[in-house]
């Protein structure tokens, strides 16, 4: 493990619990307490795509030494026409629309920092952040409800 891995790694985590912590209010007191199918499974392909992506990313650290770096990983992403194609997928996804998405959808949606999101997608991976939000969303959309049918009730009919 090099010393690059484990400041990403760090920051990954750090991110992914400023994301939790600052939506805390999603996860306790019984509103929503219940992972749903849905967010289950965004839950199981965002671990599943950072397990991957670290993999990966290891081995990409541990072969190229010295010479591993940020700028030495963009430039390999554009090494052929077939990953030239993948490569401006991925890097207009996640440096445009993802914070776009994220930020706007997530205001309208109640989610609070929803910008954490891309910031996790720098340390984690697209996936990952992509189903973190995506999971966040699901329980906020829960969570909205609950709320809505809570105050209905609590206000005296006429």
């Amino acid at each position: 493990m090099t010393t690059s891995l484990v400041f990403y790694a760090v920051l990954g985590v750090l991110s992914t619990a400023f994301a939790f912590v600052c939506n805390w209010r999603l996860f306790v007191g019984g509103i929503s307490d219940r992972v749903s199918v849905l967010e289950g499974l965004y839950y199981f392909f965002g671990l599943v795509s950072l397990c991957l992506g670290w993999y990966f990313n290891v081995r990409y650290v541990h072969h190229y030494g010295h010479n591993a770096s940020y700028i030495n990983y963009v430039k390999a992403l554009f090494s052929n026409w077939a990953s030239d194609s993948a490569a401006q997928d991925y890097t207009i996804v996640n440096l445009v629309l993802l914070p776009l998405w994220t930020i706007v959808d997530g205001r309208r949606r109640g989610l609070r920092v929803p910008w954490i999101f891309f910031v996790m997608s720098l340390f984690t991976s697209l996936a990952f952040s992509m189903a973190m939000y995506l999971a966040f969303v699901e329980r906020q959309i829960r969570y909205n409800r609950a709320e809505s049918a809570a105050s209905r009730t609590a206000q005296p009919q006429l």
